[in-house]
């Protein structure tokens, strides 16, 4: 093949605001100078997370490039007939992570740098183009969350901010994955948000149902103060159960009041890692 049509092949790597992809751009700036860095914006995003982006762009260097699917959610939400997404219906991860990722990718050859930790057993998201080459920089250098925190720290980029108030992972401020704790401290933390998540839960155009974002609970029930002193209550009670059953609990479950990281299946891997 003629050396003018050999086609470079582009290092990507795909950041989502939380700690393993921001870890994974700070291990990897000086190891991949060409390193094309991306961030799937929704809109939809907590202000940490905008927040943590734009810190993270000021360490790299190098200008994180904002890809969106030119459409909002809420006109998806319309093409959906309103069925919010779900662990079901996942076509929020489809229509602006996925397919926003595979458009800035195009046709050409690309390695794909994945935050999968070496204390893993997950795959996360790997594209079916042949085009696209995923690699896992942590599991094959043996780094696992002790790892990763320690490079957020020696970075000075440190930990999410939301972390501090209770999140345990990023993505949409509405996400369905979030446990109900998480639901309670988002409203508590920024109470607008959870009125802009409680106002989509509505009868849908296609058949009058109405869908809940924390499966058959609606946000206006979760909210109630006898409703929440209950979350609270069985939180507690989990952590301390937890506490007992576990030995040197990094420092942000203690700050944050979570576990840091949820079982493989939960969660979408391309909007959390």
């Amino acid at each position: 093949m003629p050396e003018s049509t050999i086609q470079p092949v582009r290092h990507i790597l795909s950041l989502s605001g939380g700690k393993d992809s921001a870890a994974l751009a700070i291990y990897l700036r000086d190891r991949i100078p060409d390193m094309e860095y991306i961030f799937h914006d929704t809109d939809k995003e907590l202000p940490d997370t905008y927040e943590y982006i734009d810190r993270l762009e000021d360490y790299l260097g190098k200008k994180i490039v904002r890809t969106t699917f030119g459409t909002t959610f809420d006109d998806l939400l319309r093409m959906y007939g309103g069925m919010l997404p779900s662990n079901h219906r996942r076509w929020c991860t489809r229509a602006m992570k996925l397919e926003p990722f595979e458009k800035y990718i195009g046709d050409t050859n690309c390695i794909n740098y994945v935050g999968i930790r070496a204390d893993e057993d997950r795959v996360g998201y790997i594209s079916h183009k042949p085009n696209i080459k995923a690699v896992f920089p942590f599991r094959e250098d043996g780094i696992d969350y002790d790892g990763v925190q320690k490079i957020l720290r020696e970075s000075g980029i440190g930990m999410p901010p939301y972390t501090e108030w209770g999140r345990t992972r990023s993505g949409c401020f509405f996400c369905f994955y979030q446990q109900k704790i998480e639901w309670v401290r988002l409203k508590q933390q920024y109470p607008h948000l959870y009125e802009e998540a409680k106002a989509y839960e509505k009868p849908n155009r296609v058949n009058g149902n109405i869908f809940y974002w924390c499966k058959d609970e609606p946000l206006s029930e979760l909210e109630k103060p006898e409703r929440i002193a209950e979350i609270i209550s069985k939180w507690e009670i989990q952590q301390l159960r937890q506490k007992q059953n576990q030995k040197n609990l990094p420092l942000v479950t203690t700050l944050a009041g979570l576990s840091v990281d949820e079982p493989p299946s939960s969660g979408c891997m391309i909007c959390h890692l």
